[in-house]
């Protein structure tokens, strides 16, 4: 990134051990600037409106406002979050998906895996770790009953089916490969779908993929109808 602007980062997490930590860890990369961190969401949420940051890793569980409240007051902000949780914080993840949170990660995360997560939402593009995903998928399977599949109107056969295979976790190279068509083809079409739905990314999609029944775990799937493989969706791929 030589030559580039860093990206810059604020850390938001209510124990100070791990907020010192992550900063000092995320600023020990010639490409990423930790500009401030935060002690609660409503803290997150000030120091995010002030500096405008790149990215803002955010905890879940926080005193004063939490970091699903503090992420959708941050939505459309020009700030893309991203929320590093636990295993026992799976409930809190769909709710901070539909809050507009860019990316996943568990606090166990190598510095590497969490580097390469910063630069990815940086970019504007969604990530999920895989494993909080199939808990996702199973979380909803069997809290939210499946709706009936509704197809939005807006899209085309194509743009629903590139849809389904989003939502499925397949990879724009994958996708590509399943319809036999350039991975330009695709992105193009992926586009057109965040674009036609009002859709920021990638995540939201799968989001309202399921709300709609268009895509349903195999676990409570019925015969015909599409669901995720054993690894859920992994959305690492920019539009």
């Amino acid at each position: 990134m030589t030559g580039a602007a860093p990206i810059r980062v604020v850390v938001a997490d209510d124990h100070l051990v791990v907020r010192t930590g992550f900063a000092e860890l995320l600023g020990s990369q010639p490409d990423f600037s930790v500009v401030a961190t935060a002690a609660d969401g409503a803290q997150a949420v000030g120091v995010c409106r002030e500096l405008r940051p790149d990215v803002v890793v955010m905890d879940i569980r926080m005193p004063v406002m939490d970091g699903i409240e503090a992420t959708r007051r941050l939505a459309g902000s020009g700030t893309r979050v991203l929320i590093l949780t636990t295993f026992d914080l799976d409930e809190y993840v769909y709710d901070a998906l539909r809050a507009g949170a860019g990316g996943f990660l568990l606090k166990d995360v190598t510095a590497e895996r969490l580097f390469d997560a910063v630069r990815v939402v940086a970019a504007g593009d969604a990530l999920l770790a895989p494993a909080i995903t199939r808990r996702l998928i199973g979380e909803f399977a069997r809290l939210r009953p499946m709706p009936e599949p509704a197809v939005p109107a807006a899209l085309t056969p194509r743009e629903t089916q590139v849809l389904r295979l989003m939502a499925e976790g397949l990879s724009n190279s994958e996708i590509a490969a399943r319809l036999t068509v350039t991975e330009e083809t695709v992105k193009t079409h992926v586009s057109r779908v965040l674009g036609k739905l009002g859709l920021r990314d990638r995540t939201q999609a799968v989001v309202m993929a399921y709300e709609t029944g268009l895509v349903v775990p195999r676990s409570t799937g019925s015969p015909g109808r599409q669901g995720p493989g054993p690894q859920g969706p992994s959305l690492a791929d920019p539009a």
